[in-house]
């Protein structure tokens, strides 16, 4: 569905209060709906208690909790939402960094309003065309909308926590692929979690439970012995 200005929610992730201010405000002049956070910390926790995900985010580079540009690659492996990246970093590196993790777009600080309202219109094009791409993943009985991050099981809607979300979006968006333990780890729980592979092995139990026929013989949710899972369409 294509959407206008006003259906698209932007997350804005800056530390400066100030400039997190000026940004709210300039995106909601301009007819967009607007949340905010503060640091990295706040962003995932956006992300773990909102049922419906940003349409785009606007995130500085500099937070004191992180490193954006491995946040951004974090976020890549499980959501393509336009992310523009504002940092006072000049170096040519830093840009290439934020990019080559994922980001869309780049703006230097200082910058203008005017300029920024034209960027993220140009995501916001590109947005739309995400949108009218195939959102829908079915598997046996089941249906997952990426977009929404939605399950259902004939009409009957699946209820799946947050972490089980997560997971069986990066899995379904790399179907047929094998992924490693550590980019499960990394998409899913982050950096800090990257070793923790009883996490994984507790959540994949839980997830077969809720999609499988039977869960000791999955069909869709395939144990590579050593390495990592791989996710398939068909049983």
């Amino acid at each position: 569905m294509i959407q206008s200005s006003t259906d698209w929610h932007i997350l804005v992730v800056e530390d400066h209060q100030d400039i997190r201010q000026l940004l709210v405000h300039a995106l909601k002049k301009a007819e967009f709906s607007v949340s905010s956070a503060a640091n990295l910390a706040q962003a995932n926790d956006f992300f773990s208690q909102q049922n419906n995900y940003p349409d785009m985010i606007i995130l500085d580079l500099g937070l004191p909790d992180g490193d954006g540009s491995e946040w951004i690659s974090q976020l890549r492996v499980w959501c393509q939402v336009p992310i523009i990246v504002l940092s006072a970093r000049f170096a040519e590196q830093d840009k290439i960094k934020a990019l080559d993790a994922g980001a869309d777009d780049y703006l230097s600080k200082p910058f203008s309003t005017e300029e920024l309202l034209a960027r993220v219109r140009a995501q916001g094009r590109r947005l739309n065309q995400l949108h009218q791409q195939q959102a829908m993943i079915s598997f046996g009985q089941f249906k997952f909308d990426r977009h929404k991050l939605q399950l259902w099981q004939g009409e009957q809607l699946v209820h799946l926590t947050n972490i089980e979300y997560q997971l069986l979006a990066v899995l379904t968006a790399h179907a047929g692929q094998v992924l490693t333990h550590r980019q499960l780890l990394l998409a899913v729980w982050g950096a800090n979690f990257s070793e923790e592979s009883h996490y994984l092995r507790i959540y994949i139990s839980h997830l077969r439970k809720k999609i499988e026929t039977n869960p000791t013989r999955p069909m869709y949710l395939l144990t590579e012995v050593g390495v990592g899972y791989r996710f398939m369409l068909s049983g």
